[in-house]
């Protein structure tokens, strides 16, 4: 007999091993030529939390012997096996929202949404001239980022101003797009500073998206120049006064 012929055929020695290591297999499903001298036999596998795995059972033997031997043990899935998802690095996996008081969420040093801005020594708000507001310079270098290691880059501020377009304070939104009016004409409206002024701001309104960033092509209900209701009733009927109606008798059913 072949070499390997004689490995397909020890069936019973691939179970006896997973028997003697304190699993219970099932049927043989198959055999499959692993070299010149290994074979490997699959079982069917019932183990709890492993849906469609199998025992992998792999005998080898020496050329010219009768001895057959137990190379390796496992438990392998097969097609359509439960398995787990794929692992991925928990700086893909963060979304917005995920930060809780006292986490801590540091921006890589490569982050592609900031660039190397002056480093804040404590110089640049010394003044020795009077007539020169500190607070009035405080203010502007504020605005333009100075003492910041960092600030926004074109690409941080691309991206989010897309995101700020497509979300649910944008011109597509649902709500902007059953509204009369939009909010570059509010006067709740509290545009931004620097580059993305022109197209975003605050809504200051305590009824509305309050403390929220819109896009300048927003809109809701509760624009400044929404008209006030006429009458006695809501803003979409007028007052209805039930004292009016009068009861009749049905003439049919005598009620």
């Amino acid at each position: 007999m072949l070499e390997n012929d004689r490995l397909s055929a020890a069936v019973e020695v691939a179970r006896d091993a997973l028997i003697a290591d304190g699993q219970y297999p099932g049927k043989h499903v198959a055999s499959t030529v692993e070299g010149d001298c290994a074979v490997a036999h699959y079982f069917a596998a019932d183990v709890p939390g492993y849906h469609g795995w199998q025992w992998c059972v792999v005998v080898a033997g020496a050329p010219d012997s009768d001895d057959v031997t137990v190379s390796e043990v496992a438990l392998l899935p097969s097609n359509g096996a439960l398995l787990a998802p794929s692992w991925v690095p928990w700086s893909e996996r963060v979304r917005s929202g995920d930060l809780s008081p006292g986490d801590l969420l540091a921006a890589p040093a490569d982050d592609p949404r900031l660039v190397p801005n002056q480093i804040d020594t404590g110089d640049e708000f010394r003044f020795e001239s009077e007539q020169v507001d500190p607070d009035d310079i405080a203010s502007v270098a504020g605005e333009l980022g100075l003492g910041r290691k960092r600030v926004l880059s074109a690409q941080g501020r691309a991206d989010t101003a897309q995101r700020w377009f497509d979300g649910d304070f944008g011109p597509r939104s649902e709500m902007a797009l059953a509204a009369r009016h939009q909010c570059a004409s509010c006067g709740f409206y509290a545009p931004l500073a620097g580059s993305l002024r022109a197209a975003f701001g605050a809504c200051t309104n305590e009824y509305a998206a309050d403390g929220r960033i819109v896009s300048a092509e927003y809109g809701c209900g509760a624009h400044s120049d929404v008209p006030a209701p006429s009458g006695d009733g809501s803003p979409a009927f007028d007052a209805y006064d039930d004292g009016v109606v009068e009861i009749v008798a049905d003439a049919t059913t005598g009620a």
